[in-house]
């Protein structure tokens, strides 16, 4: 039974770590190929498993994640490969939750969609380009179906923004750490402390640290300040440089392990 946010992170709290979020596209490298890597990964120590929508226009993604969706559009990648990504991760007990930009789900349609990611026992959704102010619907059909919804908070945001943002999130609060795209670089931005400090003292959701961890000492790091570390780019690059899914999956294992250590402070 997969478990709701709220446990995953409390659970993560009461072993004093944080918890450990991964990001896959569905459909990459195929659709069969996603779900072996997304539960490899969960094997290995991720708790919570973002199943990314592959979008022809993701404008804050890096080249690594961009490389990845491209390839799983070509594929045939649909909204409904997301939801059935989602259904066979969530089988296996995972907690998932599905990263999108906005345009998809409103072609898809709002209502629908909602019902359909409760259905698969998805938990949530973060939505990286849609603002509280226009989030009126999706508020209205992730109340109704009982999802966590995950909005963004950046090192621009002011602290009334801050405050916005948080009253209309649940689940937990995405601290974006630097102000640009996606990507595994070497060192986590210098704003990511001093943002998660500002959020704290603004809301009690967890909160969760984006854009730029790719091995365990930098998960280690925001384990010290973050609820949650978020990796993507790291797994994607790891799997566009494997020669065959068996590699993918065995550098996959391999880095969701050694960011577990890191999220553990070890």
């Amino acid at each position: 039974m997969t478990r709701p946010l709220a446990e995953v992170f409390a659970a993560a709290r009461a072993e004093g770590r944080s918890a450990l979020i991964g990001y896959l596209p569905a459909g990459f490298p195929s659709e069969a190929g996603a779900v072996a890597l997304i539960n490899a990964m969960v094997e290995s120590g991720v708790d919570i498993v973002e199943v990314g929508l592959p979008y022809s226009d993701p404008l804050m993604d890096g080249p690594d994640i961009q490389a990845a969706v491209d390839i799983a559009l070509r594929g045939g990648a649909t909204t409904d490969v997301v939801l059935d990504t989602v259904a066979r991760v969530a089988e296996s007990g995972a907690s998932a939750v599905v990263m999108s930009y906005w345009n998809p789900i409103e072609r898809y349609g709002v209502e629908r969609f909602a019902g359909r990611l409760a259905a698969a026992g998805g938990q949530g959704v973060i939505t990286p380009d849609l603002t509280p102010e226009e989030a009126g619907p999706w508020i209205d059909a992730t109340t109704t179906h009982g999802m966590d919804r995950i909005f963004l908070v950046a090192p621009s945001s002011t602290d009334t923004r801050i405050a916005t943002v948080a009253a209309v999130t649940s689940g937990f609060l995405y601290a974006a750490s630097t102000m640009g795209v996606t990507g595994a670089r070497t060192e986590v931005s210098s704003a990511a402390p001093e943002l998660v400090g500002r959020a704290r003292a603004l809301t009690d959701l967890p909160i969760a640290v984006g854009l730029g961890v790719s091995t365990g000492a930098q998960a280690r790091d925001v384990a010290s300040y973050a609820d949650g570390v978020i990796v993507g780019s790291a797994f994607v690059r790891r799997i566009l440089q494997a020669p065959d899914l068996d590699a993918a999956v065995a550098a996959v294992r391999s880095l969701a392990e050694e960011l577990a250590a890191g999220v553990r402070g070890r």
